[in-house]
């Protein structure tokens, strides 16, 4: 990934939460949304017939967040929540940062 930055964070229900955001000019647009595409598909892979809410015992679920900024720049906002197990795997494949340590 050269434009999503990734972090992790947890809560008190068990549902982890996997943020992915890149900010960029209007030029560089097309490629964070293939960067989205990437996790999307391995999401879908990795954890077929899975994704749904979490607290109905799903794996995975996600949102997706493009917002036009002043200056003519754009920013990207990809959010998971996601089981234990995915967040391993998706760790694994991505990198995060774990806000709680």
């Amino acid at each position: 990934m050269h434009h999503l930055t990734f972090d992790l964070t947890d809560s008190s229900d068990g549902i982890l939460t996997l943020e992915a955001m890149a900010s960029t000019r209007e030029a560089q647009h097309a490629a964070v949304l293939a960067e989205v595409e990437q996790v999307l598909a391995w999401a879908r892979a990795e954890f077929h017939g899975r994704q749904g809410p979490v607290e109905d015992g799903n794996a995975w679920d996600h949102e997706l967040l493009v917002q036009q900024e002043a200056g003519g720049w754009v920013t990207v906002t990809l959010t998971f929540s996601a089981s234990a197990e995915f967040a391993e795997a998706f760790q694994a494949a991505f990198g995060a940062d774990d806000e709680d340590d």
